[in-house]
């Protein structure tokens, strides 16, 4: 199906938002990883990140937040995709962390596109190169946006499912998992979340209730959030009809704005920094792009955010920061070795 024209002038066909690149060292860089080898619904995750790369094109350049069109003077990098190489699920695994890695040096702020929800271990994997990680995972929080738990231990014989990605993920010694609009979980992952100290969920059945929302206590619980910060968006956490065609869509999930203000009260957490962010299970959609555009303007909004941040001095660039004395020695084979 043909898209309109898109919206950039100097329109670059493969780029996101079909923004021209600039020489130099990139600001923002966006990562593509079209892995998909555990999905246990729908499929075609492989073909998301391409397809959002494509939607981006109509996603509009101007935001107010900014005051003028994106790029807004900085500069975007859409990298070449991961090549997908690898004899095995865990090999894959270690091959998207390699892929990734080179981008948390602290200047760069890595925006991942996937491909299944799988990827998650694999991010959090590079994020430890990150100067303000520096291989100490438990001061790494992640905010996760999801219509699943994701906390099993295994599905189908495999721990390493998209359905144990917040489990593996946590595996690391992480600060803290803050999860908000999940509705479909196991016995075994809701027991966990009222067990474990280290799991704060806020359910999709509360946020919505017009008796008792909480959504309120999750905005003050973002603004409280201190430290690096990783946020994974599984689109599956907005309610089905706006995303229909990913993995595994749900009814009953968050409005868009609901996405937005997280994006917004996350980056604008005055003890938090946001090193990167992912927004996954993004699936084409045949008859319309609505599921890939709404992906694509997920992660302007993310971009957006990042940008006014290094406009007011809140993103610090810790690349070369002599204070920071990054010791970390990255694990090209950390999953093999599992």
């Amino acid at each position: 199906m043909s898209l309109p024209a898109p919206v950039a002038e100097e329109f670059v066909e493969g780029n996101f938002l079909g923004l021209p690149e600039q020489g130099g060292t990139p600001d923002i860089v966006i990562l593509q990883v079209p892995y998909e080898l555990t999905t246990s619904y729908g499929q075609g995750t492989a073909l998301g990140p391409s397809a959002c790369i494509e939607a981006s094109g109509q996603v509009e350049l101007f935001d107010p937040i900014l005051g003028e069109d994106l790029p807004a003077g900085y500069k975007i990098k859409t990298a070449e995709p991961w090549n997908g190489e690898g004899g095995n699920l865990r090999k894959q695994l270690d091959g998207i962390s390699n892929y990734l890695a080179p981008w948390f040096d602290g200047h760069k702020f890595p925006v991942i596109l996937g491909g299944e929800h799988g990827i998650l271990p694999s991010i959090i994997n590079a994020a430890g190169g990150h100067p303000l990680v520096n291989g100490d995972f438990s001061q790494l929080t992640l905010v996760q946006i999801d219509a699943h738990a994701d906390l099993r231990q295994e599905l189908n014989g495999e721990p390493f499912s998209h359905a144990c990605a917040a489990s593996r993920a946590m595996d690391f010694g992480l600060k803290h998992l803050y999860q908000v609009g999940i509705r479909a979980f196991s016995k075994h992952e809701y027991e966990r979340i009222q067990s474990d100290d280290d799991v704060t969920t806020f359910f999709a059945s509360d946020i919505h209730s017009s008796s008792n929302s909480s959504w309120g206590s999750w905005i003050e619980t973002l603004t409280s959030i201190e430290g690096p910060v990783h946020l994974t968006i599984d689109i599956d956490g907005l309610d089905g009809s706006l995303v229909p065609a990913t993995g595994t869509p749900v009814p009953g999930g968050l409005t868009f704005w609901q996405i937005i203000e997280t994006i917004q009260e996350l980056f604008s957490a005055s003890k938090a920094t946001v090193i990167s962010m992912d927004v996954n299970e993004i699936v084409p959609q045949k008859d319309t792009p609505l599921t890939q555009f709404t992906a694509a303007m997920i992660a302007t909004k993310g971009i957006i955010h990042h940008i006014d941040n290094r406009r007011n001095g809140k993103w610090a660039d810790t690349s070369e920061d002599n204070n920071i004395q990054n010791n970390h020695v990255f694990d090209k084979n950390y999953f093999e070795k599992l």
